[in-house]
């Protein structure tokens, strides 16, 4: 007996259903599993460049950096006043304040006086031009006014060479220069050296020297009084070569 297939069991002419169907459901699964691992990266974001190729910007993640700690300021120093107690047995005298209340009749104590003491007698100095009466050495005692001024001068002059002194240093050193001393004759007749300038200090102290050690004069006069006066008078002190 030969046995027939039925029509609606063949299931070859089906295989094209079959096919489809297959088809589908790997698709389904395939595009399943890749939508959900697109939302895995969902916080991924997509930017295209000029080029049309994908460049991935991932979030920018905050970080939180430690606040640093603010040095503590030290406080100023202080300033403390020392006050030193004297510890005395004297006994101090009290002097009476008025008060400061308006309604207390007591005045004020009045301010002590200072006493101003005024010279009676303040010092005139007069040049030597200027002076009536020219202060003189004891060998001018007796000549007339006009001659005064040259019989001082000739007799400084032969003060000073007669007193001078070369120092050795200034020798040993070539120094030599001009020597200006200002000196003053007070109305005791001593001298009195107000200023000295010179080329260098050891010319200045034997100027200086030379004239301190002018004998007492007689003081010049103003008006029949004993005046000061003053005068400059120049030194030179040279090496000859």
């Amino acid at each position: 007996m030969q046995l027939k297939k039925n029509p609606k069991a063949d299931l070859a002419k089906q295989s094209g259903l079959f096919f489809a169907i297959g088809f589908a459901a790997i698709s389904g699964f395939t595009l399943w599993g890749f939508e959900a691992k697109m939302q895995d990266k969902g916080n991924l974001s997509y930017q295209y460049t000029a080029n049309d190729k994908a460049v991935i910007e991932e979030d920018p993640v905050a970080i939180e950096l430690p606040t640093p700690e603010m040095p503590q300021q030290a406080p100023p120093p202080q300033l403390v006043q020392e006050i030193e107690v004297v510890h005395g047995t004297d006994p101090v005298d009290e002097v009476p304040i008025g008060s400061t209340d308006p309604s207390d009749p007591t005045p004020p104590a009045p301010p002590e006086s200072i006493p101003v003491v005024e010279d009676e007698n303040p010092e005139i100095v007069v040049p030597f031009a200027v002076i009536e009466d020219k202060p003189l050495f004891q060998e001018c005692k007796n000549v007339p006014r006009n001659e005064q001024m040259s019989c001082f001068k000739e007799h400084l002059d032969k003060h000073v060479k007669n007193n001078f002194r070369y120092p050795q240093a200034a020798l040993d050193m070539g120094i030599e220069g001009r020597v200006n001393v200002s000196f003053r004759i007070n109305t005791d007749g001593t001298i009195s050296i107000l200023g000295v300038r010179g080329t260098d200090r050891i010319l200045e102290d034997e100027a200086k020297r030379i004239i301190s050690s002018i004998p007492k004069l007689i003081p010049g006069k103003q008006r029949d009084k004993p005046t000061a006066v003053t005068f400059a008078y120049p030194i030179n002190f040279k090496l000859s070569h």
